[in-house]
């Protein structure tokens, strides 16, 4: 004997298979690129006042991560910012106590098409490391070629009485068509 199911049983299950199928291609098409950079922050920032700090150019590594993920720059559909996290390395033992907020922008390697690309209004006091709230902006156009350009600007809560080492790691989360 054959056992019918009903008709909403059977659209509820194809359903509910073609969303597991669109995961298994989605994860098969997105992988993650890092970059990061070293800045310093230097002694006698005024205090409570928006503050830039020169940060020099990042040479992404992206050609190099497509290829190795089975893609290439005019396949990539999107790349988004998936965290941004920043490390006191010198002088040791340091935390970010000095600063009470930053914000991050990213732009061309002409200097051009800046965007807000994470920032922090809070800042821990006693953190030796601090993630930073990404925004959800494309950014393809930056990360897919060789360079991109970082300005941070930062207010701080007391005055740098030594120069502090930062290095800020980028992940990119990038969806792409495979070759």
């Amino acid at each position: 004997m054959i056992k019918k199911f009903p008709k909403s049983f059977l659209i509820l299950f194809t359903f509910a298979l073609s969303l597991l199928a669109c995961d298994a291609v989605d994860d098969l098409l997105t992988f993650t690129i890092t970059d990061d950079i070293d800045f310093e922050v230097s002694s006698g920032i005024p205090i409570s006042t928006p503050f830039e700090i020169s940060t020099p150019p990042v040479e992404s590594n992206s050609k190099s991560e497509f290829e190795n993920n089975n893609s290439r720059v005019d396949l990539v559909k999107e790349i988004k910012l998936k965290s941004l996290n920043l490390a006191i390395t010198s002088p040791e033992g340091k935390t970010f106590s000095f600063l009470k907020s930053i914000k991050i922008f990213i732009s061309d390697s002409n200097d051009k098409n800046e965007i807000e690309l994470a920032s922090l209004d809070t800042v821990p006091e006693d953190a030796k490391t601090i993630s930073l709230e990404t925004t959800n902006t494309a950014l393809d156009a930056y990360v897919k070629g060789s360079s991109y350009n970082l300005r941070t600007e930062v207010v701080t809560r007391e005055t740098l009485t030594e120069t502090v080492a930062i290095n800020a790691e980028m992940k990119y989360q990038v969806t792409a068509d495979p070759l």
